[in-house]
């Protein structure tokens, strides 16, 4: 009860609703975006109608999964102004540059070409109307670029110098390069990336699973399948380097967060556990796992020391070990689904399973296992943060707005509950209608003319 009274807690509760929310909508809006380009792609070469339906059909998947995710992300946005006055003054400086860029060079660029792909089919030519389902997806790739910049900063600022002001302390850019590509920014939009890319693959498979199960739009149902599998085993494999990068980025410069991932308490090798439990109260680890795996995957040498958290000052050390343990696990589980469902979806392209139930329905579903990644992946990476918002600069205590009410807190974490969980069935609800007609729905109509030729002929 008394979490309840705690206005920084409930503050972070909220941003953590509405973040997971909105990133529901991001990896799809970036997946989609790939499979939107690669599908006109083939609708321009082929110039067969039934592509052409299928580029249109997925564009309007995406149309109404893009317009979901920016308005959800502007929640966001005020929040710091409102929950984390204290954390949006010392940050300002720094995040206005690529919160701008996100809009005018990303936003823009995606709006832009969205709407040439939804009015201006008859007015461009064939060769502009290609390229603006690829722009398209750029400019998806290029919004998730600005963000990351933003909050790699956080993770391990660069660039910058924090000055005394009246209001007290706020960072001041100094270098504008150091800032964006500050040590985490490459490795960790890398990683990022490609898992947002794979949630879009995964996507592909389950809707050509789908219309495999029903025996119809057999030429959607393999076309997504064939789309799907390729990009799927592509980005899979690539995701290996991707997360390798991105924890070699982790051992190097926030030794408490890769401590708790592995349930590390004492100074030495970092183990790799397969599946355990952490008791944050004792200090203790019972885990099942590689000893020195972890430093071999950094170093590639077993006995590679790292800093245990009993090394750690306690005011610094995350709050919830135990929580950065299992989502960390979790998501390398997920990981292992992912290769599952490709496997599955091989067996039933390849004709071995595609008459199989059970194999149809497990494809179905198997977008849950990168959507589960990529929120718990998130999860690891802030808890793991803390205590600090902005790596050892900012505590997340003294970020948030000290004239906040708890009350009014509750009330609109209440009124947000409602409000996404309508906008969310009412979304799901659209794209199942669109999924259940299918492309053949969107495909042209001949005119009479044409249809009393086909019968005379």
């Amino acid at each position: 009860m008394e979490a309840l009274l705690d206005a920084t807690f409930l503050a972070r509760i909220q941003f953590a609703a509405t973040c997971i929310f909105h990133y529901m909508f991001v990896p799809l809006s970036v997946g989609f975006g790939m499979v939107l380009a690669i599908l006109f792609t083939k609708a321009y070469r082929s110039k067969d109608p039934k592509d052409e339906s299928l580029a249109k059909f997925w564009l309007k998947l995406f149309t109404g999964t893009f317009a979901v995710g920016v308005a959800s992300g502007i929640t966001m946005e005020f929040q710091f102004g409102t929950n984390w006055a204290d954390y949006a003054r010392f940050v300002g400086d720094i995040f206005g540059a690529p919160l701008a860029a996100e809009a005018l060079l990303a936003f823009f660029l995606e709006s832009v070409f969205l709407g040439v792909l939804l009015f201006g089919a008859k007015k461009v030519s064939p060769k502009f109307y290609l390229a603006s389902a690829w722009l398209v997806w750029l400019g998806s790739c290029l919004s998730a670029l600005w963000i990351i910049i933003a909050n790699s900063w956080m993770q391990t600022p660069a660039g910058y110098e924090v000055v005394a002001t009246a209001a007290g302390t706020k960072a001041v850019l100094t270098d504008f390069f150091a800032a964006a590509l500050n040590y985490t920014t490459l490795p960790r939009y890398f990683h990022t990336i490609v898992a947002l890319l794979l949630m879009g693959a995964l996507v592909a498979i389950a809707i050509g699973a789908y219309y495999k199960l029903k025996k119809r739009d057999v030429h959607a149902g393999d076309s997504l399948l064939r789309i799907g599998l390729v990009t799927g085993v592509v980005l899979a494999v690539v995701m290996l380097p991707a997360a390798h990068a991105q924890a070699v980025a982790v051992c190097e410069n926030q030794p408490s967060k890769l401590a708790a991932m592995e349930g590390q308490w004492e100074d030495g090798p970092s183990d790799l556990s397969l599946f355990g439990w952490v008791d944050d109260e004792n200090g203790v680890t019972y885990s099942l796992g590689i000893p020195g795996g972890t430093s071999f995957l950094a170093t590639f040498d077993f006995s590679a020391e790292y800093q245990g958290l009993n090394s750690i000052p306690d005011e610094d050390q995350p709050d919830s070990i135990n929580l950065i343990f299992q989502t960390y696990h979790l998501m390398v589980i997920c990981y292992g689904l992912i290769w599952l469902v490709l496997l599955l979806g091989f067996l039933v392209y390849r004709g071995k399973l595609d008459t199989k139930k059970w194999a149809l329905k497990f494809l179905q579903f198997g977008w849950l296992w990168p959507i589960l990644a990529i929120q718990v992946g998130w999860m690891t990476a802030e808890f793991g943060r803390q205590p600090w918002i902005v790596w050892g600069e900012l505590r997340t205590v003294d970020a948030a707005s000290a004239a906040v009410d708890p009350v009014s807190l509750i009330i609109t974490l209440a009124l947000f509950a409602v409000v996404y969980t309508t906008i969310y069935v009412i979304w799901a609800k659209s794209l199942l209608k669109d999924v259940k007609k299918g492309p053949e729905a969107l495909a042209p109509v001949a005119d009479d003319k044409n249809e009393e030729e086909e019968v005379r002929a």
